[in-house]
């Protein structure tokens, strides 16, 4: 190997990140090669999703992904500082306390808003192209409520409640999406009459949503209109002023809630770095994303301003990954030869959501309007979380957007938002615990230890299988019931020699043994029915006392000959009957002592399986399996020991190497 090379990546957004999974993936075991991202924030905002914190749909950490739980233990160092200044000269980048410096640099800072020179329009609007930005609407949001609730002038009160949007692109439309569903939502929380809040859309252009197709517009227009959103469409905005928009050939709107979402620039760091500009605070790149002057500097995303087909390069996420994928494999190419490449973008379309149940989308080729569309928009979010950080954040994603929402905002409602009191699982928790407890202990009592008299677990076996270890317990009992038979004969003889009144009793004694035999025979195997059924009037419609599985059904003999016999059947009878009756009685405590409860549900699942697909288990035992499903939501954290012990499980699972590198983290990594 040869000098150490440094590669130093400014911004943690879309392309920075990426391009830095590209180049750790690549040289995670290379001591020569050095990684050092860099971002104002430890997390990575997902830009996509703001609009959901602004209207208050979901939480602010539903779209920040830790720079943690993204690169795990790989070999990546993540900073969080603000740099100042890059030198390309000297190779380096400067913050007020560190200095960083690189052989290679990605410059990934991404976008600010965009005014256009409209007076007024910077002081007096909030904007929506960052975390912090999504932060002040949401705050504003509320308080603006509070105070119309108090507010007794009518005039007063509809300022207060007009939520003015400015532009009908992506963003402008998502974020009037959610002013209406949190409109609705606040209005009956505050006791408001919706019809004095208003939200307003205002567009210079003749139509919304310029990028997609005129019947995709056409629904989003319509979906808009039939929910109370105002739309002033082909209405430029010429100025602002304390508490009014000001248009052009129309008069003023007054607004205490004015959100400007009309356009994006490159960043003035990007700006300020010295290097040969394009159009917008873009960064002029050759279509290797490297910079005109400097070939060791990438630029990506929305600071590189490459033109494609005599256009610059969308301000989009897919841009952000594709050139973020071509400047990595160039560094790459750069340190260890081979082919370079060129921006080549592959698009897939665009979806846009307007609020949490409604949204276009073409996609793949596919137009799509309604549920399908949301849907599509989340299984495509998930599969770029995936692709970062891993099924943990998968599952996050997936509890912030269905299981924790509130007041239904979602496709499929509010259907499984609700949450039960810990307390209240806790009885059923105790029952499973006893039944489990008690269904060992009466395998004990049935003699699964007395090991001396043989099996009594041969029914889980195909008919004609023997169990390691029979052979030898059958021989004893052999030789026992010989004695016995030995000790019997004497007896017989005995009676004999006292004469024919003896033999006659001997002979009434052994028929009423004989006819009682046959009498327990003919009860076990009708069930224990009685002599004589009376008539019946009504019979059970589902007699839940039957077996789950028919003991001679397909399933029942498959499993017992690829499982049971094919497996368990080697090991010793002895050993196969201590396991079972030691689990049972395990899982009970696990249940009672509120203990690892979601791995005891997990093993009461798999026995409750294993004893159905043996052909054992009743309708009426079914209960098992769905009260230990329950019990997988945390019920041994009430009045159960799970609440000391998870905590600390999961801290020290999710500090460790394997759960860094799998992404499997229980809630937050802690190293």
């Amino acid at each position: 190997m040869g000098e150490k090379k440094r590669i130093l990546i400014l911004g943690g957004g879309y392309g920075g990140v990426w391009a830095g999974k590209i180049l750790e993936k690549r040289f995670r075991k290379r001591d020569d090669i050095e990684i050092t991202l860099v971002d104002k924030k430890p997390f990575h905002t997902l830009m996509t999703e703001l609009h959901e914190v602004a209207g208050w749909r979901a939480d602010p950490e539903s779209v920040q992904v830790s720079f943690r739980k993204i690169f795990g233990a790989k070999r990546i160092e993540c900073v969080v500082d603000s740099i100042d200044k890059v030198d390309f000269e000297a190779k380096v980048a400067r913050s007020r306390s560190r200095e960083y410096h690189f052989d290679y640099i990605v410059i990934g800072t991404g976008a600010q808003p965009e005014f256009f020179g409209t007076p007024g329009v910077q002081d007096n609007s909030f904007t929506l192209w960052s975390f912090d930005d999504a932060i002040r609407i949401r705050q504003h949001l509320e308080v603006i409520f509070e105070k119309a609730a108090e507010e007794t002038d009518p005039a007063a009160r509809r300022r207060l409640l007009t939520f003015v949007v400015a532009g009908a692109g992506f963003t402008g439309i998502e974020l009037a999406g959610e002013l209406l569903e949190y409109r609705d939502a606040m209005c009956r929380k505050h006791y408001l009459d919706p019809s004095e809040a208003r939200v307003v859309v205002i567009e210079a252009l003749p139509s919304i949503l310029p990028m997609l197709e005129e019947p995709l517009r056409a629904k989003a227009e319509k979906y808009l209109r039939k929910n109370g959103c105002e739309l002033m469409i082909g209405t430029p905005i010429i100025g602002a002023e304390p508490g009014k928009v000001l248009l052009k050939d129309k008069d003023p709107v007054e607004t205490r809630t004015f959100i400007w979402t009309c356009g994006v620039k490159g960043t003035e760091f990007g700006a300020g770095l010295g290097l040969p500009m394009a159009k917008r605070n873009r960064i002029e790149t050759t279509s290797a994303l490297r910079s005109q002057k400097h070939p060791f500097a990438f630029a990506v995303g929305d600071n590189a301003g490459l033109m494609v087909d005599g256009k610059p390069m969308a301000m989009i996420v897919e841009s952000a990954h594709f050139s973020a994928e071509a400047a990595a494999k160039n560094i790459i190419a750069d340190i260890d030869g081979g082919e370079h490449h060129e921006f080549k973008p592959n698009y897939h379309g665009f979806m846009v959501s307007i609020g949490g149940k409604y949204g276009v989308a073409n996609a793949g080729g596919m137009r799509t309007s309604g549920f399908v569309a949301m849907a599509m928009k989340h299984l495509i979010n998930m599969y770029y979380l995936f692709r970062i950080a891993g099924l943990n954040q998968v599952w996050e994603y997936f509890k912030h957007e269905f299981l924790d929402m509130e007041s239904g905002r979602s496709i499929i409602g509010g259907f499984f938002a609700h949450k039960t009191r810990g307390y209240w699982p806790l009885l059923l928790r105790l029952w499973l615990g006893v039944s489990w407890l008690f269904e060992g202990i009466n395998k004990i009592g049935e003699g699964w230890f007395a090991f001396s008299s043989g099996s009594k677990s041969g029914w889980m076996f195909s008919s004609g299988v023997v169990q390691a270890g029979v052979k030898a317990a059958t021989d004893a009992t052999s030789a026992a019931t010989e004695a016995a038979g030995a000790a019997a004969g004497a007896v017989a003889a005995t009676s004999a020699a006292t004469g024919a009144a003896g033999a006659v009793a001997a002979t009434s004694a052994a028929t009423a043994a004989a006819g009682a035999v046959a009498a327990t025979s003919a009860a076990s195997a009708a069930g224990a029915a009685p002599a004589a059924a009376a008539p019946e009037a009504f019979h059970a419609v589902w007699d839940l006392t039957k077996p789950i599985l028919d003991p001679n059904a397909g399933l029942v003999h498959w499993f017992k000959k690829t499982f049971m016999d094919g497996l368990f059947s080697y090991l010793p009878y002895q050993a196969f009957q201590s396991m079972v009756v030691v689990t049972e009685i395990g899982i009970g405590l696990v249940f009672l002592g509120g203990l690892f409860t979601w791995f005891g549900a997990v093993a009461s699942i798999g026995l409750t399986l294993v004893f159905t697909l043996s052909g054992m288990f009743r309708w009426d035992q079914a209960w098992f399996i769905f009260a230990a499903i329950a019990m997988m939501g945390g019920a041994g954290r009430a009045f159960g020991l799970d609440y000391w012990t998870v905590p600390l499980i999961k801290r020290w699972w999710n500090g460790t190497r394997l759960a860094r590198r799998s992404h499997l983290y229980g809630d937050d990594p802690t190293k």
